[in-house]
């Protein structure tokens, strides 16, 4: 069941020698444990076939056959199971061997959240979008994108003051929906991570080509004719500063922190000055027509765009290593994402009344924007404070995805070897090295159009998930919760969903009828009405999303709405992907994680019943 008390007061216990370790393992801890009564663990770079796959399906193949053939009977197992507050705050840390240090304030993560957030999005994908979907009504497309992902902040925040763990979403969908949906959000979180960070790696070549040469972003790039359109332009540059970015985050998290914020200072006084020497430079007919795509081309455009937003996810990983999560949390995340969405929509309406939609170029919009009005020497500052962006961003999302990783293998969802933290830079290393191979690779052979599509789907529906999470965590409590409301919550969060699903649905079938909309939009009333009146099973201690269930609903909405607005290539590779997903977790997964969870019950719950 939930706990009642905040997670967030709490210090830690230091983990105890995992039960999975032999005996040797365990003496040589034993004997390791002095230096102020840290354990320093066993010895970080070692790779042995227990350090990837310890869990008793995997000792053998008899034992591997054996568990393949109850592969229907553990699904069953999983698909019901919860994980608690508990064993992702406590016993699932004792995986990492080593803590990671609590070194950060609010302030860092402002800065966090500010470097993550703006140069992933201003600077890679306005361009794109006012050119092809929007044109000047991309500011729209901005505010409804910010205004979802603030309501998303709102439930992020909750779950991170009271589960302050490196999870992030995992862990909130794992508590709150069961290890199956936690298992598909993990597969779309790495997916996020690997794609996001490179088409930001993609963008970044971009940024640097422009300002070599404003007419060819490609410059540094190789074309292989022979390989197919959207994956022939080959990006070195690419591949090599997502590699030095994963590096600086793997020697120290204070010390990226620190990187961070001035980086992001000097960003922000670049910023200022984009806006004011655009509406400077503003010609009001650039803003005619507003819809030339259409409202469709403005929502369309919303949902691709909320790339721009995805930062803070990140920054809600780092409450494992925040100080004082309950006050921290709050104002790092909803602080700077409330600044974010005004300065977003700033830049949106500054560059398209600078220049005509039809002229924004779709790789490097800014710097080539101060060329088209004459501004030469300004691109190169406006490209630099780019490519600061991007780096920061770059930065911030190597920490994020590795604590994301971390967790995940934690759970042994993948081989815990990803779990352990070095005892000297006390971050994840493994973990890095993973998402940096891996997006480092994809962003080689990668064009942006081809991946961003693909990270907007991933992003849009973890966000969902994560409002779902909260409304099961605040009316459904395991052993409390009567049956008959339970049933009546069921209900009206189905109303929610199917509700926000047909009224993408109808959009996206160019319906223009109001009768369909008004069905479905008073669904969707009736359903929040419903759940209103049913009394809450959990309050949250410290600090809680206010408007229950009203503002959650209405981000489950929103992120769904978006969803529909992303087309059909997007599902098709969104529907790939989780397939290949599916595969790996059936034949491993599946087996890890109903292994472990065995052999964790019994502390969870005595931890629970403490």
């Amino acid at each position: 069941m939930n706990l009642e008390f905040p997670y967030s007061e709490i210090e830690t216990p230091s983990p105890s020698p995992n039960p999975r370790m032999d005996a040797r393992t365990v003496k040589e801890e034993e004997e390791s444990s002095s230096n102020g009564g840290r354990r320093r663990g066993r010895r970080y770079w070692r790779c042995t076939k227990n350090d990837f796959f310890p869990e008793t399906s995997f000792e053998n193949i008899t034992t591997y056959k054996s568990a393949l053939s109850q592969t229907f009977p553990r699904l069953k197992n999983r698909l019901l199971a919860r994980s608690s507050d508990a064993n992702e705050l406590v016993v699932l840390q004792k995986e990492s061997e080593r803590p990671m240090q609590k070194c950060l304030t609010w302030w860092d993560l402002i800065w966090l959240s500010f470097g993550s957030v703006v140069g992933s999005g201003i600077f890679v994908i306005t361009g794109q979008e006012a050119h092809d979907d929007a044109g000047p009504s991309i500011v729209l497309s901005y505010a409804i994108s910010g205004a979802s992902a603030l309501l998303s902040v709102f439930c992020y925040t909750e779950f991170a003051v009271e589960i302050p763990v490196a999870g992030g979403s995992f862990s909130y969908l794992r508590v709150e929906l069961g290890d199956f949906i936690a298992y598909i959000a993990a597969g779309n979180i790495l997916l996020e991570a690997i794609v996001g960070a490179a088409g930001l790696g993609r963008s970044w070549s971009s940024y640097l080509a422009s300002m070599i040469n404003t007419d060819n972003p490609d410059l540094l790039r190789f074309r292989v004719d022979s390989f197919a359109e959207g994956f022939n332009l080959l990006d070195p540059v690419a591949f090599f500063i997502l590699l030095v970015a994963n590096g600086i985050a793997m020697s120290g998290t204070k010390r990226t922190s620190w990187l961070n914020w001035i980086a992001s200072i000097v960003t922000a006084l670049v910023i200022v000055f984009i806006i004011v020497v655009g509406f400077i430079h503003a010609k009001s007919s650039n803003l005619v027509p507003f819809f030339p795509m259409g409202v469709q081309g403005t929502f369309k455009a919303a949902a691709v765009v909320y790339w721009s937003y995805t930062g803070f996810d990140m920054v809600a990983t780092m409450a494992e290593e925040t100080k004082q999560p309950s006050r921290d949390i709050p104002i790092g995340l909803i602080g700077s994402m409330s600044i974010i969405t005004v300065i977003y929509c700033l830049m949106a309406l500054a560059l398209t009344m600078m220049v005509n939609y039809t002229q924004i170029d779709v790789n490097a919009a800014y710097s080539v924007a101060f060329v088209q009005i004459g501004m030469n020497w300004a691109k190169y500052l406006v490209s630099l404070c780019a490519l600061k962006g991007m780096t920061t961003s770059l930065l911030v999302g190597s920490l994020g995805q590795a604590r994301y990783t971390t967790q995940i293998a934690r759970a042994h969802m993948i081989p815990p070897w990803f779990a352990l933290v070095h005892p000297k830079t006390e971050t994840p290393i493994n973990a890095t090295l993973l998402v940096a191979i891996l997006s480092a690779i994809i962003s080689f052979f990668s064009s942006l159009d081809v991946l961003s599509s693909v990270f907007s789907f991933s992003t849009l529906l973890i966000f969902m998930l994560v409002a779902v999470a909260l409304l099961v965590r605040r009316y459904y409590v395991k052993d409390v919760t009567p049956r008959s409301h339970l049933v009546k919550f069921l209900v009206c969060l189905f109303i929610i969903i199917a509700s926000s699903i047909a009224i993408s649905a109808i959009w996206n079938s160019d319906g223009r009828g109001w009768i369909g909309y008004a069905i479905a939009g008073i669904m969707l009333f009736s359903g929040t009405v419903g759940m209103a009146l049913l009394p809450q099973q959990h309050v949250p201690k410290i600090w809680g999303v206010p408007l229950v269930p009203w503002l959650p609903s209405l981000s489950i909405g929103i992120n769904l709405f978006l969803v529909g607005s992303l087309g059909y290539i997007a599902f098709l590779r969104f529907v790939i992907c989780s397939a290949a997903m599916l595969v790996y977790y059936f034949f491993v997964g599946l087996h890890a994680t109903y292994d472990v969870a065995h052999l964790n019950q019994e502390e969870s719950n005595n931890l629970e019943s403490s």
